[in-house]
């Protein structure tokens, strides 16, 4: 078209058509590679630390906690367990807090809290004989709790969590028990004090 213009021939209509398309399909991919690089910024900018933040610790809030271990509660009919209300503590200066649920005389749960509100580790303290077998209530609040952690487990998963921590086995001495282990970036542990006193830990494993 260019050089029919500068020999100063008259313009065929095709070459007019065919020049409006190749301009039009410049345009069309000038503007798909510019909403590409917009997507591929923006995406970055939602990867970026701030927004990860919030994903510290156990992936959730004390409530959200609260829902998902009375979820499990409601699901596996396990009556007796269940959370009414968290007993929010004073925060530290730190920035970080905790939370405390008492079930009954001999069982209380304690939670820590980072400073951006997600919880960093749960306790299940609970006072009597230890050197009596685990079980009852004990155990089924530690297979609650394990499941409360992990959202895509059964109960026969969390059996299988307590079984590795060495709870079911028939010759654990009691006084002298310390078990634990790893599942999906979370440390499971149970040890036992005193003649009086155990504990069940969930913690971020380092």
């Amino acid at each position: 078209m260019i050089l029919s213009i500068r020999k100063g021939n008259r313009l065929p209509i095709r070459y007019i058509f065919l020049t409006t398309a190749c301009f039009a399909i410049a345009l069309i991919g000038l503007y798909g590679t510019l909403t590409l690089s917009s997507n591929s910024t923006q995406s970055e900018i939602d990867q970026t630390p701030s927004s990860q933040i919030k994903l510290s610790g156990f992936h959730m809030t004390a409530d959200e906690f609260k829902n998902k271990f009375n979820g499990a509660v409601g699901k596996y009919r396990l009556n007796g367990l269940s959370i009414t209300r968290l007993n929010i503590l004073d925060s530290s200066e730190q920035g970080t807090g905790s939370f405390e649920y008492v079930f009954n005389d001999e069982l209380r749960l304690v939670g820590a809290v980072n400073a951006d509100e997600s919880i960093q580790e749960v306790r299940l303290y609970r006072t009597g004989d230890t050197r009596k077998p685990t079980g009852g209530i004990l155990l089924t609040a530690i297979a609650t709790l394990i499941l409360t952690t992990n959202s895509e487990y059964s109960y026969n998963d969390a059996q299988d969590v307590i079984q590795d921590i060495g709870l079911l086995d028939r010759d654990v001495n009691q006084p002298d028990f310390d078990g634990r282990t790893v599942r999906n970036g979370l440390e499971y542990r149970f040890s036992v004090q005193d003649h009086d006193h155990s504990i069940f830990k969930i913690t971020v494993e380092k």
